[in-house]
């Protein structure tokens, strides 16, 4: 098979596989067909006002400051003297999109949104909006359009202020709410000279939704226990009061008017939300007006959470706990709208403040809207026993999850038998391409024959139980895919039978040892996307290499560096990803660090006058170094300027987008000579990396670049023990010059280890550094955009995957290896880790948990098992070129 060939079968079989997760995993929960349940009785309420103050946590609401006072006394009253209290507990992720779904339609997030983006509906889905006569919604253009569109008719209307408008560098994010309530006033203000606007508002089954953005924008920018946040905390209470009173006289105090303040989700002490923490999913809920329940007063409440009991000792009344889901049940009957279709919540009838026949209505209405998305159409338990109600809500809803994953088992396994033929196929390729442990095969054309029949008679069969089954045309692609791979694998016969043969001559003991060594590496490879710190582990065993082996004797020197390397990176694993304050300093120290190391080695070659290096290429270091000062420079004065509320100043954020562009472009006029091309490589990512950087990760490709460079240097020693005839001279090692084809080399077992270390170099960037921190981009860019803001974070973790790219081209080359083979061992270590992450893939937990399970599978079935990409990146970064060198000139000499 020619390498196009293989390349081309690999992204396509690899393609197979990662699409394969969204029919297993990722498909919808939602269904649609069902029939609108609405409790009979008239409601208590003729309108709903829903305040939904984004990233709000509980405790930050409910707490006392210290001199005793609430922060929000408005709201402190309606809990104490008119409404109902309690806390609301988000399902993971805990992320907006997902928290309004669960507010305003009743389901939690539909895991198959996880590949749609912040901004898309990903299913159609009902929600109280669309169940309301009239909606009118204030707030941010990031979470108000998803509940108009879709909706039927034309009755869900929103306002929203500009994208722009959310920066985390403005000097008051508080500006945001203020917008919210201040057009609220207006639009009232304007019905009572329209009729036609004055008659809707009159309606009944209207809602009027105030999305409150500063909180959560605020607690980004500077942390909930920032004076910030706790300001605007006080600011909304005010507005709340301002509207709720405006309402009351605009009705003429009518008692119609029902009020529901909550959050979508909470936030994190650094700021941070997504994940299943308390300050993260437990959120506050303070309900009042017509139909709701007055206050319960207790003298005691048993809480097996701590944190709820720290809250209650503040508040010292009823407090209700519910799910984030019941909250649209609780809205729907306040005002009598059907219940959204797709809700999984149950109705906390404790808020509600009705007769008993209501409350067992209202049950009974809830269990048949479950069980109209089960499907069920027999009778069901008269009205008025609520506790078989819920306890048929409970059966249904644990019938809709087995039928939901009812194939996973089944495709799960046909994927896995893919992944284990295509990596035994790339095994024997090996073997058979790049080894002399295979003997030419013998032409047997009657038992292709035969094999090709039986592969193609199994094939049919099971094409046939997929016909009878009715299934989806994806299952063909995944349960097909595994016949052609194994017979592949079975062609190959005579390599196999070369491998036993060769194996079974070998010691017991050594391909056991093997064996082990390489099981055990890939499990920490594995766990390392997991628990961070068996990285440094691997790392630790990586120092001992030179110990345990003749580089102790060969370059003491280099081994010592090579260990003292390897500890100091692997110290970065066990620092924290999230929940760490900003240390500037350290990121303009790291700055100061690499200009002091650019001038060293500028001082060096100038002295050495090596007639290597010109005019020109002093000028690239030169700028390089220029642009390193600038970086460090913007740090410092936008961090400052931040910190005094003056935003981002505008030459920075030009010099910023210029740095950015002009990295990827100096490299390419630097020296096309081994240290020389990988230094400038390293100064122009390190420009941006400066810029993308907030404390201590700023010194990670520092530390990596100079284990790099010590790796090329050490596997040049390790490389005599094969007995080669020819050494690179790696001082004047050009890399425009690739070794010919005839001076490539048979893979050795160290090979294995060679890409072994690749490997783990190359996950490391990635297990280290995946964390979202908006204060990342901030010399870029403050004003919110999810999609560049990603990019830029993903720039900041593919920085060091380019180091590491090009090292691993240096050592390809300079050891005299074909890419291809390399590619290959690379290929096989990065499958069987992707079937590990296959199974590992979950459609459930936190959007961060979720999210990265699913990140990690497509980075092994995309960037690392088709590395092409890679090496295509480090050959144009390095300048290697396909070209017949001269290995004199190239810097070969006799060893």
């Amino acid at each position: 098979m020619g390498i196009p060939v293989f390349v081309f079968a690999g992204l396509l079989v690899h393609c197979v596989f990662l699409a394969s997760i969204f029919d297993i995993y990722f498909t919808s929960p939602l269904v649609h067909g069902m029939t609108p349940q609405q409790t009979p009785l008239p409601p208590p309420a003729k309108r709903l006002v829903l305040f939904v103050a984004d990233g709000l946590r509980a405790d930050s609401l409910y707490e006392l400051d210290s001199n005793g006072t609430s922060r929000a006394p408005f709201l402190r009253s309606i809990l104490e003297n008119t409404g109902s209290w309690g806390i609301s507990h988000t399902r993971v992720p805990t992320e907006s999109r997902p928290g309004h779904v669960a507010l305003i339609a009743g389901f939690y997030e539909d895991v198959s949104a996880v590949a749609k983006g912040w901004k898309e509906n990903p299913v159609e889905f009902d929600s109280i909006f669309n169940e309301s006569k009239y909606t009118w919604s204030w707030g941010s253009p990031d979470i108000l359009p998803m509940f108009a569109k879709g909706a039927s008719g034309d009755h869900v209307y929103t306002f929203c202020y500009t994208a722009e408008s959310e920066d985390f560098g403005a000097q008051d994010a508080a500006k945001l709410d203020t917008w919210v309530f201040d057009h609220v006033k207006s639009f009232f203000n304007s019905s009572r000279s329209n009729q036609t606007l004055y008659s809707a508002l009159n309606e009944e089954k209207v809602v009027l939704f105030l999305h409150l953005l500063g909180i959560d924008t605020n607690g980004h920018a500077h942390r909930p226990n920032s004076r910030e946040y706790k300001e605007n905390i006080r600011k909304v209470d005010e507005g709340v009061k301002e509207i709720a009173s405006m309402l009351e006289n605009f009705y003429g105090n009518d008692g119609k008017t029902a009020f529901i303040l909550t959050s979508d989700h909470g936030m994190t002490d650094w700021g941070s939300h997504g994940a299943g923490h308390p300050s993260e999913t437990l959120t506050p809920l303070i309900a009042w007006g017509a139909g709701v329940n007055y206050p319960q007063r207790v003298a005691s409440q048993f809480f097996e959470d701590n944190f709820l009991k720290g809250i209650w000792k503040y508040v010292k009344m009823g407090m209700l706990l519910f799910a984030q889901a019941d909250i649209a049940l609780l809205m729907a009957s306040l005002i009598g709208v059907p219940f959204p279709l797709n809700s999984v919540g149950t109705l906390p009838l404790e808020y509600l403040n009705n007769s008993a026949h209501f409350k067992a209505e209202s049950m009974f209405t809830n269990a048949v809207q479950i069980l109209e998305q089960f499907k069920v159409t027999k009778h069901i338990v008269k009205r008025g026993k609520v506790s078989l109600c819920k306890t048929l809500i409970n059966l249904a809803l644990e019938g809709l999850s087995y039928y939901h994953t009812y194939d996973r088992l089944f495709l799960g396994l046909s994927i896995a038998m893919g992944f284990v033929g295509w990596t035994a196929y790339v095994i024997l390729v090996i073997i058979k391409t790049h080894t002399n442990l295979t003997k030419a095969a013998q032409s047997h054309d009657k038992e292709s024959t035969i094999l090709l029949y039986g592969f193609a008679f199994v094939g049919l069969i099971i094409a046939f139980f997929l016909l009878i089954q009715t299934c989806p045309w994806t299952y063909y692609v995944y349960c097909l895919l595994p016949v052609p791979v194994w017979y592949a694998v079975v062609k190959e016969l005579h390599v196999i039978q070369d491998l036993a043969a060769y194996l079974l001559s070998l010691p017991v003991g050594q391909s056991m040892g093997f064996l082990l060594i390489c099981v055990l590496g890939i499990e920490i490879l594995v766990f390392s996307f997991f628990y961070r710190s068996t990285l440094t582990i691997g790392l630790l065993v990586f120092a001992g290499w030179p110990v345990i082996t003749q580089l102790w004797v060969q370059a003491k020197t280099t081994a010592l560096i090579w260990i003292l390397l390897c500890m100091l990176l692997g110290i970065f694993p066990l620092m924290p990803v999230v929940g760490r304050e900003p240390n500037i300093p350290l990121v303009i120290a790291t700055g100061l660090l690499t200009l002091l190391i650019s001038c060293s080695s500028l001082s060096s070659l100038c002295k050495s006058k090596n007639k290597y290096m010109n005019n020109e290429d002093l000028k690239v270091q030169f700028y390089q170094m220029l642009s390193i000062a600038l970086s460090t420079y913007v740090v410092s004065s936008t961090h400052d300027s931040l910190q005094n509320k003056q935003g981002l100043p505008v030459f920075n954020q030009i010099i910023s987008w210029t740095t950015l562009v002009s990295s990827s472009l100096l490299p390419l006029l630097s020296p096309t000579f081994l240290f020389q091309r990988l230094f400038s490589i390293l100064l122009s990512l390190m420009s941006t990396y400066l810029l993308l950087s907030t404390g201590y990760e700023a010194l990670f490709p520092l530390v990596l670049s100079g284990l790099m460079f010590v790796w090329i240097n050490m596997e040049q020693e390790a490389l005599q023990q094969y007995g080669l005839s020819l050494k690179p001279k790696l001082a004047v090692f050009n890399f425009s010059y690739a070794t010919d084809i005839m001076q490539f080399r048979q893979l050795h077992l160290d090979d294995v280890r060679r890409s072994f270390f690749f490997v783990s170099f190359f996950v490391m960037p990635f297990s280290c550094f995946s964390s979202f921190d908006p204060a990342s981009v901030y010399c870029f860019l403050t004003v919110f955009s999810p999609f560049m803001m990603g990019g830029l974070l993903v720039l900041k973790v593919v920085i060091p995957f380019v180091l590491v790219s090009c090292a691993f081209e240096a050592v390809q080359v300079t050891t005299q290896l074909s890419s291809k083979s390399l590619f290959l061992i690379v290929l096989v270590i990065s499958d069987i880790m992707a079937l590990h992450f296959f199974f590992l893939v979950k459609d459930y937990g936190s959007w961060l948990d979720i999210g990265a399970r699913y990140s990690i599978f497509c980075l092994h079935c995309i960037f690392k098992n088709d590395l092409r990409p890679w090496y295509i990146l480090g050959s144009i970064s390095t300048g290697s070129m396909p070209c017949s060198p001269d290995f004199r000139e190239a810097g070969y000499a006799p060893m």
